[in-house]
C-alpha cells in the first residue's frame, strides 16, 4: 500500500472515531445529561421545600411583637404618660384612615392585595446578598415584613429568610389582607422609640392615628425604609432630600394605583413633623396620677399582671388645666416660701391635695408631692396622718342625722349651746377625756356655730359623747372616712383616726352633694383591644339626709366667713370649709368646697432621716405654727379661684331647718397652763391664724410614728405589697390618745 493509501485509511478511521462520540470525561457533560440533572435538582429542591413547608409551623407571636405600653391620658385626650418597655399602642385598621392605609401599600408593596404573600425574586436576592456579605438589601412583601416583625426576629440568616418565606405563604392563606396590613402597620418601627402607627402619629405629629392625613401618612410610610436617617429633625441634607423623594414616590404610586386623585396629589405639601419631645416620664405629678389610677383599677378587679401586660388606654378624669393650677397654687403659696436647702423644718414639709367635682365624683386634680421620682409616697392618698378637726363636721352630721340631744336634753343644732372651757371633762363617757382647746383657750358657753368657727375641742368632744361614739363612727364610715385607727372613744371626735386628702375630699363632696355619697374616682375609662373595665357610678344614694348635709354646709360657711378658714374667703365665690391642725402640729389641713368644687389640702411633717417618721410643722417658712388656716387655706383659695376661672356666681342651695342665729364672737380666755402642747402659752391677743410660736427643738419634734411607707390610701397598690398601719399617737396616761391642736 502506498503512502497515499495509508493517509486515506487514517482519515477514514478518524472520521469513524468522531461519529462514535466524545471520549474520557467529556462524555459525562452532554446537554441532555446537564438538562436532566437540572430538572432533577429542581425536583429535589421542590420536594425539600414541600417538606420544609409541612414541617415549619406558623409560630406564636414573638414577645416584642405583642408588647405594648399602657397609655394614660388626661380627660381631654392629651397623653399624660406611657408605661412599659415598648412604646406601642395597637389600633385596629378601622381606626386608620383609608388613604393612610394605602400609603404603606404604595411605599412597600403595590401588588399586596393580589400577591400570594411572597416576592420570590426579592427573597432570592436577599439570600444572595446575605451569602455574599452584601448587607441587608433585598425586596420583600408587606406580608413577609409582617411575618419578620410579628413571628420571627431581625437576624439576617438564610435559615430565617427561608422560614420567612414559608410562614408568609401560610399566613397569606390563613389571614385576610386587612389583618396582615394592620399587623404590619402596628409592628413596624418608625424611629423616636415609636413602635406602631399610633405611637408614631403621636411622636411625629402629636395626634392619634385616626387624625392623620394622607400627606402625614406618606411620610410615616416613607420613614420605614430608614427611620433614623429620615427623621426630619435630625436628618442631614442628604437624608431630607432622600425622604422627600420617597414621600413623592409614595404619593405618585397612589395616583398610579388609583388610590389618590391627581388633583389632590398636586395640592399636597410636605408635612414637616414636630420636633421630638422626651417621652412622658413619671417625674413631677405624673407618677402620682398614674399610681392613683392603677390603684383604682386594682380595686375594680383588674389584675396587676394583666395591667403590666400592656395595651391599655386609660383615660383619667383629671382636668389638665385644673391640674396645672393646683400645682401652681402649691408652688406659689408654699414652695416658693420654703428654704428646703438650709432650713431643717422646711425640708420636712410635705403637701398633698385632692380636688373633686361633687356632682360627678371625678377627681379633677391631685397633688402628691414635690416629685414622684424623689418622694414616691403620694401625699394625696397616704393615711398615716390625722385629719384632725376636719372631722368635726362629721360629728355634727351624725348628731343631726340621729336627732341627738345634749346631756340636758336639748336637741343638737347650730344654735345649741355647749361649754367651751378648755380641759373640760366630758360627761357621760366611761373613758375619761378632758381635751384642751387650741392653744389652751377657754370660751365659756358657745353655740355649735361658734364652736365650728373657732374649732373648739371641748364642745365637739362632748357632742360626740352625746350622740354616741358608735353612731358617730357609723356616720363617718358611711360618709367615706376610712376605718383606720378608729376606736370608739371620745378622742376620735377630734379626728385622731388616719385619713387621706382623697378620703376627706369624698366626705366633704358628699356634704356638698346634699348627702348623696360621692366616691372619688380618677379613672374615666380603661380600654383594651378586646375588653374594658366596668367602673361603678361614683355617685351613690343618700347616706345622710339633705337637711343634715345642708345644715353642716351652712355651719361651714361661717368658718370661712368669720372663723378659722378666713384665708380661703373670697368675694368671687361662695365657700364652706374647715381647718384642722393635729397634735404637736404634725399635720395641717383645710377641707372646703364651693357649689361646684370640693378640695382638701394638707401639709405633713415628715422626717428626712432614714426611716422617716412624723415631725412638727412648727416653724415652716419661719411662720410659727403651721395650722390649717395658714398655708393649706391659702393654697385652697388660690387654686379654687383659678379652677373656677376667676370665680363663680353659683350659690349653695340649702335646705336648713334652723339656721344659725347671729351672735357676737366670744373673747377667749387663755388657760393658766398648756400641758398637752409643747409650745408656750400664747398671749391673750393671739388668734388661731397668727402663728406666733417659735420653732420647737429637735427633741420636741421627734416622733415614733410609722414611716411613710407603712401606710397608703385609699387602697393598697396593685402589687398588694403596701399595707395600712394606724398612726401612732402618744398617750396622756388616761387611756386616751392625745387630741389634735385644732
Amino acid at each position: 500500500m502506498g503512502r497515499a493509501d495509508e493517509r486515506g485509511a487514517r482519515q477514514r478511521g478518524a472520521r469513524r472515531a468522531g461519529t462514535a462520540g466524545p471520549t474520557g470525561i467529556r462524555r459525562f457533560f452532554t446537554w441532555r445529561k446537564l438538562l436532566g440533572t437540572f430538572f432533577g435538582f429542581c425536583l429535589i429542591v421542590m420536594g425539600a421545600f414541600f417538606v420544609v413547608y409541612l414541617m415549619v409551623p406558623v409560630p406564636a407571636a414573638n414577645a416584642e411583637a405583642e408588647m405594648q405600653s399602657n397609655i394614660y391620658k388626661y380627660s381631654d385626650g392629651t397623653v399624660l404618660a406611657r408605661t412599659g418597655k415598648v412604646n406601642r399602642e395597637i389600633v385596629g385598621l378601622e381606626q386608620i384612615p383609608k388613604d393612610v392605609q394605602y400609603t404603606f401599600v404604595a411605599a412597600e408593596n403595590k401588588s399586596f392585595f393580589e400577591d400570594s404573600g411572597v416576592d420570590l425574586k426579592g427573597t432570592l436576592r436577599g439570600v444572595k446578598n446575605t451569602l455574599t456579605g452584601k448587607g441587608k438589601q433585598g425586596g420583600s412583601t408587606i406580608t413577609q415584613q409582617y411575618v419578620k416583625n410579628y413571628y420571627l426576629d431581625q437576624d439576617q440568616t438564610v435559615t430565617r429568610k427561608l422560614k420567612e418565606l414559608v410562614i408568609s405563604l401560610k399566613v397569606d392563606q390563613k389571614k385576610e389582607k386587612s389583618e396582615i396590613l394592620a399587623g404590619y402597620i402596628n409592628t413596624s418601627y418608625y424611629g423616636r422609640n415609636a413602635h406602631g402607627i399610633q405611637a408614631a402619629a403621636q411622636a411625629y405629629y402629636g395626634v392619634d392615628a385616626e387624625k392623620l392625613n394622607v400627606a402625614q401618612g406618606a411620610y410615616l410610610a416613607a420613614l420605614l425604609q430608614a427611620p433614623s436617617q429620615y427623621d426630619w429633625s435630625s436628618a442631614s441634607e442628604t437624608g431630607r432630600k432622600l425622604v422627600t423623594e420617597r414621600w413623592n414616590y409614595v404619593l405618585d404610586n397612589m395616583v398610579e394605583e388609583g388610590w389618590l386623585g391627581a388633583g389632590e396629589r398636586a395640592g399636597l405639601e410636605f408635612p414637616v413633623p414636630k420636633a421630638p419631645r422626651p417621652a412622658p416620664g413619671m417625674e413631677g405629678q405624673t407618677g402620682y396620677l398614674v399610681e392613683a389610677a392603677n390603684a383604682e383599677l386594682a380595686r375594680q378587679g383588674l389584675d396587676e399582671e394583666d395591667l403590666k401586660g400592656g395595651g391599655w388606654t386609660i383615660t383619667l378624669n383629671v382636668d389638665r388645666k385644673k391640674q396645672r393650677e393646683l400645682e401652681e397654687a402649691v408652688k406659689d403659696q408654699l414652695e416658693e416660701k420654703l428654704d428646703r436647702e438650709d432650713s431643717k423644718v422646711d425640708a420636712t414639709v410635705q403637701a398633698g391635695a385632692t380636688s373633686v367635682d361633687p356632682r360627678t365624683g371625678k377627681v379633677v386634680a391631685l397633688y402628691g408631692g414635690t416629685d414622684a421620682t424623689q418622694h414616691w409616697l403620694s401625699n394625696a392618698t397616704r393615711r398615716d396622718y390625722q385629719p384632725a378637726s376636719t372631722f368635726k363636721p362629721v360629728v355634727l352630721a351624725s348628731a343631726l342625722e340621729n336627732e341627738s340631744r345634749t346631756q340636758d336634753g336639748d336637741p343638737i343644732g347650730l344654735n345649741t349651746v355647749y361649754d367651751g372651757t378648755s380641759k373640760r371633762p366630758v360627761k357621760g363617757s366611761d373613758t375619761p377625756f378632758a381635751p384642751q382647746n387650741d392653744l389652751g383657750r377657754s370660751y365659756g358657753p358657745v353655740s355649735v356655730q361658734t364652736a365650728l368657727n373657732r374649732s373648739i375641742n371641748s364642745a365637739f368632744a362632748q357632742m360626740a359623747v352625746d350622740v354616741g361614739l358608735d353612731r358617730v363612727k357609723e356616720t363617718a364610715l358611711e360618709l367615706g372616712v376610712p376605718d383606720v385607727n378608729f376606736p370608739e372613744r371620745p378622742a376620735v371626735s377630734l379626728g385622731t383616726m388616719g385619713a387621706s386628702t382623697w378620703d376627706m375630699a369624698g366626705v366633704y363632696a358628699t356634704l356638698d352633694n346634699h348627702g348623696k355619697k360621692v366616691t372619688p374616682t380618677i379613672v374615666a375609662k380603661a380600654e383594651h383591644k378586646d375588653r374594658t373595665v366596668e367602673l361603678p357610678d361614683p355617685i351613690g344614694g343618700s347616706v345622710v339626709s339633705r337637711e343634715t348635709a345642708d345644715t353642716v354646709t351652712a355651719g361651714l360657711t361661717g368658718v370661712v366667713a368669720q372663723g378659722s378658714g378666713v384665708a380661703a374667703k373670697s368675694s368671687a365665690y361662695e365657700a364652706a370649709g374647715k381647718t384642722g391642725t393635729s397634735e404637736k402640729n404634725r399635720s395641717a389641713w383645710f377641707a372646703g368646697y364651693t357649689p361646684e368644687l370640693t378640695t382638701v389640702v394638707a401639709l405633713f411633717g415628715e422626717s428626712t432621716a432614714e426611716g422617716g417618721g412624723q415631725v412638727s410643722l412648727t416653724g415652716t417658712a419661719n411662720s410659727g405654727r403651721a395650722n390649717g388656716g395658714g398655708f393649706p387655706a391659702r393654697i385652697w383659695g388660690d387654686y379654687t379661684l383659678d379652677a373656677l376661672n376667676g370665680g363663680s356666681d353659683a350659690s349653695f342651695d340649702l335646705d336648713v331647718a334652723e339656721p344659725a342665729s347671729p351672735e357676737p364672737d366670744p373673747d377667749p380666755t387663755p388657760s393658766e397652763t398648756v400641758t398637752e402642747d409643747p409650745d408656750p402659752t400664747p398671749s391673750e391677743t393671739e388668734t388661731e391664724t397668727r402663728d406666733p410660736d417659735p420653732t420647737p427643738s429637735e427633741t420636741e419634734t421627734r416622733d415614733p410614728d410609722p414611716t411613710p411607707s407603712q401606710t397608703q390610701g385609699p387602697d393598697p397598690t396593685p402589687s398588694g405589697g403596701v399595707t395600712f398601719s394606724p398612726p401612732v399617737e402618744p398617750d396622756d396616761g388616761s387611756g386616751e390618745r392625745l387630741r389634735p391642736q385644732d
